[in-house]
């Protein structure tokens, strides 16, 4: 079996600064975790809040702790360096290989879309975001790691997107209609979420945005392990423009 990771994240428009965190980490059991924080202000003061969450929860998986302990600890992080005035929304998402599950920690109210057994179930349970208080605990969901499964999550920009215009994104039909007769990699599912998001903004997307799919496959062409990231860097005139 092959687990693909993918990733297509883009600033809101004419922001340098993305509230949007993520970061990909092994698991030392085996397998890999995505985390991804959408901290609930705006610019730097969003970023600082992200960042700081994400760091906490990749640092503990490191090390071993679970999904739902790493993400209580990090939420109580956040509300003791903020006094409880700063939120975030999170996710944890992970392949863990020692229990043979997929492993959904999420603290957050957009929906995730999972595709198994040509059947796509939405989560969109009560969620709170991290940080307003102590002790808040994630929803967690697990599901047997087997091939054939595809998980999508996103921040709330995508949820948002064409609402200046009275349109929405319905990603349960965009991600059937991938499905259905084609064989996509998680890349092109992303990718092909996140370009029909920036339509529906009209080019200019009114909020950061952030997608993962997380892909299993039968076999595996070989026993390496790949990453490849592409990160566009704007010059000064590109900015200006922006």
């Amino acid at each position: 079996m092959e687990i693909q990771v993918a990733v297509a994240k883009i600033n809101r428009y004419g922001s340098l600064e993305s509230g949007d965190t993520l970061e990909i980490v092994e698991r030392p059991s085996g397998g890999v975790s995505v985390v991804l924080a959408d901290g609930r202000a705006s610019g730097k003061s969003a970023k600082a809040i992200s960042s700081l969450v994400v760091r906490k929860v990749i640092s503990l998986l490191a090390e071993g702790i679970r999904d739902g302990a790493a993400v209580r600890a990090a939420s109580d992080l956040l509300y003791t360096e903020r006094e409880g005035h700063a939120t975030a929304y999170l996710n944890v998402l992970s392949a863990d290989l020692e229990t043979k599950t997929l492993v959904i920690a999420r603290n957050n109210p957009t929906p995730i879309f999972i595709a198994q057994r040509e059947r796509i179930e939405c989560l969109s349970g009560e969620s709170v975001a991290i940080g307003g208080s102590r002790n808040i605990r994630p929803a967690i969901t697990e599901i047997p790691l087997e091939p054939g499964t595809t998980v999508v999550l996103y921040t709330d920009g995508l949820l948002q997107a064409g609402s200046r215009i009275g349109q929405g994104l319905d990603i349960c039909m965009l991600l059937e209609s991938l499905l259905e007769d084609q064989e996509p990699t998680s890349q092109e599912i992303a990718d092909t979420i996140l370009a029909d998001a920036i339509r529906l903004d009209q080019g200019q997307p009114n909020d950061d945005m952030s997608v993962v799919v997380l892909r299993t496959r039968s076999g595996a062409r070989d026993s390496i392990r790949r990453m490849t990231v592409r990160i566009p860097v704007l010059n000064d005139q590109d900015s200006s423009m922006a």
